[in-house]
Formats: C-alpha cells, sequence, structure tokens
C-alpha cells in the first residue's frame, strides 16, 4: 500500500499548522508531516526537501489546498511535473484533486494548457505593446540621458566631486551616471576614472555630505 506524505506550510510563525496537521491525518490518513513556515516567496523549502528524499515511488504527497505547494500555477505544475518524475501521486483535500486517478490527471493537464496559454498572451500583448509605442513614435527602453545634465556631471567630478554627490546635485540615478561615465570611458579614455569604492559602496553609514 503506498504511503500518504502530508506537506503544510504557513508563512510566519504567527499563524498555526495545526489546522493543515489535522485535515492531513484526519481526511488524508497522513503517516507523516513535513513542514514548513516560510514566505511563498521563497522557494527553498527544506520541509518539503525532507519530504521529497523520505518518499518512495508509489507514495502520495497530500496538501490541504493547492496554494500551499506554489506561489503560482507554474510554480504548482512544475512541482507536481517533479512529484510524476518520483513516481509520487499528487492529492489536494480543498481543491478534491488526485493525479492518481484519470479525472486528476485531466485537470493538471487543463492547467498546463491554461499556463501556456497565459505565457503566449504575456507574450503577444508585450509585442503589441511595443509595436504600439514605436507607431506613436515612442522608443521602448530606458530614456536617453540630457547631455547638458551629463556635460554638468562630468565637470562637477572633475571639479573633486564624487560622482554619487554629482549624481544626487543633478538629480540622476547614481547607476544612471555610472553607466554612462563607463559608456564614455570606452570611447574617450580622458574621462574621468570610477573608482572602484565608488562602483560598490558598502559604507556603514552615508558620510555627512551625502546625507
Amino acid at each position: 500500500m503506498p504511503d500518504v506524505l502530508g506537506y503544510a506550510r504557513i508563512s510566519t510563525s504567527d499563524q498555526d499548522l495545526e489546522v493543515q496537521r489535522r485535515r492531513l491525518r484526519e481526511e488524508a490518513g497522513a503517516i507523516r508531516i513535513f513542514e514548513d513556515v516560510i514566505s511563498g516567496k521563497s522557494f527553498d523549502r527544506p520541509g518539503l526537501a525532507e519530504l521529497l528524499d523520505y518518499s518512495r515511488a508509489g507514495d502520495v504527497v497530500c496538501v490541504v489546498r493547492l496554494n500551499r505547494l506554489g506561489r503560482s500555477l507554474k510554480e504548482l505544475l512544475e512541482t507536481v511535473d517533479g512529484f510524476k518524475a518520483r513516481g509520487l501521486a499528487f492529492r489536494s483535500l480543498e481543491e478534491r484533486l488526485d493525479t492518481a486517478s484519470a479525472a486528476g490527471e485531466l485537470v493538471f493537464h487543463v492547467f498546463g494548457a491554461i499556463a501556456h496559454f497565459e505565457r503566449r498572451l504575456i507574450v503577444e500583448r508585450t509585442r503589441d505593446g511595443l509595436s504600439a509605442a514605436r507607431a506613436r513614435g515612442k522608443r521602448p527602453g530606458r530614456p536617453p540621458l540630457d547631455p547638458d545634465k551629463l556635460a554638468s556631471a562630468l565637470t562637477l567630478i572633475q571639479a573633486g566631486l564624487r560622482p554619487a554627490q554629482a549624481a544626487k546635485q543633478l538629480g540622476l540615478g547614481r547607476s544612471t551616471l555610472y553607466r554612462e561615465l563607463a559608456s564614455l570611458r570606452a570611447q574617450a579614455p580622458s574621462t574621468p576614472t570610477l573608482d572602484p569604492a565608488e562602483l560598490h559602496p558598502v559604507p556603514l553609514t552615508a558620510p555627512p555630505e551625502d546625507r
């Protein structure tokens, strides 16, 4: 007989796993429950990894709800595909899905088709948006830096100001100024050299002049 392995997840320690534990034991008959207390923003879940290490082909992975397993339809499908590659079935109590049944397998095929459709829509909308922008005479991407501001920044840097200070003085993004200076440096070696400390600043506190 295959074993049912429960998986429960909550996002913060303020939440309670007990409801999921009870349903997995009583409704699914889980012999063991693996848990994670971690935000869905991170997909590195040690409890799920431990479950996979413990499982054997033929076992059933069970959750209370689908959102306990993935942050998106894409991640859910990838995770369930991983189960399938290991010979594991998957069951969700709330949605009454079971990949061990023909109906459950069909539902996940439909989910996969929907995810593919969504990806196609995103690509098409992006393409249409770029075409519409070009038709209006707009160039997609970063707007070009005002040449006068760049010239003023070079003047300030040559006068002794650090690039970060010059960028702040002129209302420029620091990374934008670094990028433009590096580009100019490649074209004209006489362009002020960037201090490596400026490129990767890691001060514990901001210097007085930057506050």
